[in-house]
């Protein structure tokens, strides 16, 4: 009876022990999952969505449309070069300016290898609420899911588009600087675009986000083809907005800074010209666009290059100013700093008469002393000829005296102060 007993008591301890034993696991098991839990949502929680490559929609005009066999039921495949990194990303096009809608079967994104090459084994499809194909209504625009990609700073991209049918009028932007190819038929997996009909120019796609730590942020860039980059190089990436990109990246202190380059080629502030005014795209191009931290204005001259007279000049000097002032009113309601930038010279131009040289020195007198920028980013100074202040020098134009060449626009985009961005 006694040996029994004490096997009892022994089987007891031993059936207690395995209870405790088993709870402690459970709640351990708990902690843990909690612990892996909460880790991914702080993971995820201190990051934010950030532009790390933009292009601002336009009408696109007839000279500048899609060559033959066009884009309806074909491929395209385009190069961008983003600013910062990630490992996710989600990417926007648009279909804005079109009166009619646009269908996209397939997209797929991939590392580009130069010219229409990609590099096969980084190729991922984007989908848009999980299906492949989707529908812009004229006038709209769509944004993808996002997807795992291992996007590095200043990496090269090809973005692939099989479309189906697609409006006659087409949104996209003409100024790309970069070479785009086509295909008939359904090349979205392709790795070369052997005997691709090739055109410089970017339809539908509109910009790429990435998921990157709270402390990153961007700039975008407000601008006219001087920001749009006339006069650098094709395929070279080398606008001063590009070289700005270049020197934040490899700068430990602004590595996580993206630049956003808005610019459009014949834009105007106050008015349409080319593109929708400075004005009307501000909420679009700078407002809603994710991250933005900073905006740089350096727009006004295709204002002031259209005047007819000496009081038209004056007027539009004074619309300008107005304009500018609204415009950070606004930015400084959404905790943007502005920076201005002043207008380059133009004399010996097509642009040039005495009253909108007047009309210039007017804005950047304003731009530079108002005190109502954050800062100033001078490029009159920077590009001026010393001899000659009415004028751009001598080496840093592209023979019109009014856009800078390549050698311009390393000049610009080197004399950015990295201390406005840090």
């Amino acid at each position: 009876m006694k040996k029994r007993k004490n096997r009892n008591v022994h089987e007891t301890i031993i059936r207690n022990s395995y209870r405790v034993m088993s709870n402690f696991l459970f709640i351990a098991g708990i902690v843990t999952t909690l612990f892996v839990f909460s880790g991914c949502h702080q993971a995820e929680t201190n990051q934010h969505w950030v532009g790390t490559w933009t292009t601002a929609p336009q009408l696109v005009e007839p000279h500048n449309m899609p060559p033959e066999p066009g884009l309806s039921e074909n491929t395209l495949r385009q190069k961008i070069r983003v600013s910062i990194g990630g490992e996710k990303l989600r990417m926007r096009f648009s279909n804005e300016f079109s009166t009619s809608p646009v269908t996209m079967k397939s997209v797929t994104i991939a590392v580009s290898d130069g010219e229409s090459t990609i590099d096969p084994s980084t190729l991922k499809t984007l989908t848009f609420n999980n299906q492949e194909e989707v529908t812009m209504p004229a006038g709209e625009g769509v944004i993808s899911d996002e997807v795992k990609f291992n996007l590095q700073p200043r990496m090269d991209l090809a973005i692939t588009i099989h479309y189906g049918e697609t409006s006659p009028d087409v949104t996209g932007h003409p100024g790309s600087r970069t070479t785009s190819y086509i295909l008939t038929g359904d090349h979205t997996n392709d790795q070369e675009f052997e005997g691709a009909v090739k055109t410089d120019h970017w339809y539908t796609i509109n910009n790429i986000e990435v998921k990157a730590p709270k402390e990153a942020a961007s700039i975008a860039i407000l601008g006219n083809s001087i920001t749009d980059g006339r006069g650098s190089g094709t395929n070279k990436q080398n606008r001063w907005p590009d070289i700005l990109s270049e020197r934040l990246v490899q700068n430990p202190q602004t590595e996580d800074v993206a630049v956003l380059n808005q610019g459009i080629g014949g834009n105007c502030v106050l008015k349409q010209c080319l593109g929708p005014s400075a004005i009307d795209r501000f909420e679009r191009d700078v407002l809603n666009q994710s991250g933005v931290k900073w905006l740089i204005i350096l727009e006004g001259i295709n204002d002031i290059g259209q005047t007819p007279d000496s009081a038209a000049a004056a007027k539009v000097a004074e619309n300008l100013i107005n304009a500018y002032d609204q415009m950070i009113e606004k930015a400084h309601e959404h905790g943007i700093l502005v920076y201005g930038a002043t207008i380059l010279p133009f004399d010996k131009s097509f642009y040039h008469k005495d009253y909108r040289q007047s009309a210039r020195t007017t804005v950047n007198d304003w731009i530079r002393k108002s005190g109502r920028f954050d800062a100033v980013i001078d490029f009159d100074k920077t590009m001026r000829n010393p001899e000659d202040p009415l004028t751009i020098k001598s080496d840093l134009h592209d023979g019109d005296f009014l856009h800078p060449n390549e050698k311009g626009y390393v000049t610009m985009g080197e004399s950015i102060d990295l201390k406005l961005f840090q």
